[in-house]
């Protein structure tokens, strides 16, 4: 007996659902850059095109749910990025691409530097929630920085004039897109803070590409907006746009209209809160009277004829008056009692004094006589010093022609033997010196 095994088949369809799925697992969504070519907008609303570059080609396909939110349509030619799931269409078995988002080329370029903008001031802690201040809950002025031709102003003043008809609204004019607007959104904001004319100020502008709203993700706005000195709204786009600016406003409004809402209460709710706390006062006034009323009958029936409470408080007075002046005497008289005998003690222990005053009376006489006396001695004797000095004086020997001779090392001079022929010698008299030469030297003969 031979035992055959039939080989597993599979049908077409299974064949390309199961290529789907391996292509689906295989390859996540990515994005792909490329030509779009054979562009066809469906009646349903769905996109059909060939994305293709210099060696290749594939198709892709964008449902109406996608499509939608594309912030561009396609043309022939347009060089995109797109973000894509790889899948196989079964029916036709054909591989192709299902389009999540598209975008222009070098779109992908703005996003990286976004990304890298949005981390460094992250880093920075200029997104920090901490940071951010509350909206104030009662606004009488709102400043809006955006264009004066923006579709945006007019959402924004007609939310404002249905919702809260009592604000009042200033505009700092500014472009919001193009070259340099960066800079003068920038400068509108600096403005509106330098002059501190709003409680909130708005920052806002319609819908539009990456490109359209770049403006708002420089840096130099999103450190104006933290700088700001009042609370700030962004409102900037659709809900699904978010640029540098929202991240760095105290609040973020996904539209320029909810922006507008996000700043002011409705009138109606502040009326209808002022009725509130109107009937919560008339509540509470009610209350304090009555309780009030209570108090005034418990103390009517406490209260005395004011003849009957003088008479009490005249009692009262007189008998602390009485306790005051016999808590004062006794110390008092203890006091006096203790300085009589603390005075009869020193009086008795006080030394005599007279005596003293006369001894140290005639000693000082005494002692004066005794100094002049010994300083008239001691006057003598320097005088008699001073004339036996005099007497010594070399000067006066000098003057009384004498002379003093020294060699040329300043040595004086005392015999013959000193002195040598052709040297100099100094002779100094009582009115001066002299160089003297030495012609010879002759030894005194006896």
């Amino acid at each position: 007996m031979t035992n055959t095994t039939t080989p597993n088949v599979v049908s077409v369809s299974a064949l390309n659902q199961a290529v789907a799925r391996m292509l689906e697992k295989s390859f996540p969504l990515t994005w792909i850059s490329g030509e779009i070519s054979n562009f066809t907008r469906a009646a349903s609303g769905h996109w059909y095109f060939t994305l293709k570059d210099d060696a290749a080609q594939v198709r892709a396909v964008m449902f109406r749910g996608r499509a939608q939110y594309a912030d561009f349509s396609p043309r022939e030619g347009d060089k995109v990025e797109v973000r894509a799931l790889v899948t196989l269409y079964a029916p036709r078995g054909d591989y192709q691409l299902n389009v999540e988002a598209i975008r222009r080329a070098g779109v992908g370029n703005l996003y990286e530097a976004f990304l890298q903008l949005k981390e460094k001031l992250n880093a920075e802690g200029l997104f920090d929630p901490a940071r951010k201040r509350a909206l104030p809950s009662f606004v009488r002025t709102i400043g809006i920085v955006t264009s004066p031709q923006a579709a945006a102003l007019r959402d924004v003043l007609t939310t404002l004039a249905r919702r809260a008809p009592h604000v009042n609204v200033i505009l700092y004019p500014t472009p919001v897109q193009g070259e340099g607007a960066a800079m003068k959104i920038a400068q509108a904001i600096a403005t509106a803070s330098a002059r501190a004319e709003c409680d909130v100020l708005l920052v806002c502008r319609g819908g539009g590409s990456i490109e359209d709203l770049w403006s708002f993700n420089h840096e130099i706005v999103a450190r104006t907006i933290a700088g700001s000195d009042m609370p700030v709204i962004a409102g900037i786009g659709h809900e699904t746009d978010f640029t540098i600016a929202d991240f760095a406003a105290d609040v973020r409004a996904p539209t320029p209209t909810a922006a507008a809402e996000l700043a002011t209460l409705p009138r109606a709710d502040w009326l209808a809160q002022l009725d509130t706390h109107a009937d919560d006062l008339r509540v509470a006034m009610k209350r304090q009277l009555g309780n009030a009323s209570q108090t005034l009958d418990w103390m009517s029936r406490r209260l005395i004829s004011p003849a009957a409470y003088i008479g009490q408080e005249r009692s009262r007075l007189g008998a602390l008056q009485n306790q005051l002046q016999h808590g004062t005497r006794i110390p008092i008289d203890r006091a006096r009692l203790s300085l009589t005998r603390l005075t009869h003690r020193w009086q008795s222990q006080k030394p005599d004094t007279r005596t003293a005053r006369l001894n140290i009376a005639r000693d000082a006489r005494s002692l004066l006589g005794s100094m002049q006396t010994q300083l008239k001695q001691r006057q003598q004797h320097l005088r008699g010093l001073s004339a036996q000095l005099e007497m010594l004086n070399p000067q006066r020997t000098l003057e009384r022609g004498y002379a003093i001779v020294s060699n040329e090392k300043g040595e004086i001079l005392r015999s013959p033997q000193s002195l040598q022929p052709r040297s100099n010698v100094t002779v100094r008299l009582a009115e001066g010196t002299a160089q003297v030469g030495i012609a010879s030297v002759q030894k005194q003969i006896d």
